[in-house]
């Protein structure tokens, strides 16, 4: 990979990274921090990245490098996955993109990332297993678990609407 490949992956990509950790982290700043280590590592590997592969190399550096962090701040505060899964909207809204992001906050974070690997970067189900380090069977196995979550949080139409 050249140097030009890879300011080129920074235009590029630089953005959908950041997405992707905003969601997963909702917090800007950190979520800056981990885009900008994912490609400080990547320029340290420049001569070992293939320029064809940049893409995925740089969501599964920044998944892995999120998911360590989420690890370390769960270790010092003292996190309680109890009330993780329970499904509680019970309120109307008429905004449905609140109700949404809402109801995916509340998904364990493997679950959280593969769902927006795939629902909002559209990557496949292989892509996703190489990014993650999951097979692709465990892949399928969190999407599903999570659209049942999110369906039955989120309950009819009617009760958002």
């Amino acid at each position: 990979m050249t140097v030009e490949d890879y300011n080129r992956a920074v235009d590029l990509y630089a953005d959908n990274l950041f997405r992707f950790v905003l969601k997963n982290l909702k917090d800007e700043h950190r979520s800056g921090d981990i885009v900008q280590d994912t490609f400080e590592r990547l320029w340290m590997k420049l001569e070992f990245v293939s320029a064809l592969k940049v893409k995925t190399y740089l969501f599964t550096t920044a998944y892995h490098t999120m998911i360590d962090h989420i690890r370390k701040e769960k270790r010092y505060a003292g996190y309680d996955p109890a009330g993780v899964n329970e499904p509680s909207h019970s309120g109307q809204y008429s905004d449905l993109g609140e109700v949404i992001e809402k109801a995916v906050g509340k998904l364990p974070e493997d679950q959280k990332a593969v769902v927006m690997l795939r629902d909002y970067e559209g990557y496949s189900y292989r892509e996703i297993a190489l990014i993650t380090g999951l097979s692709e069977s465990q892949v399928k196995v969190y999407i599903y678990r999570a659209r049942i979550f999110l369906k039955n949080y989120i309950g009819s139409l009617e009760q958002v609407i």
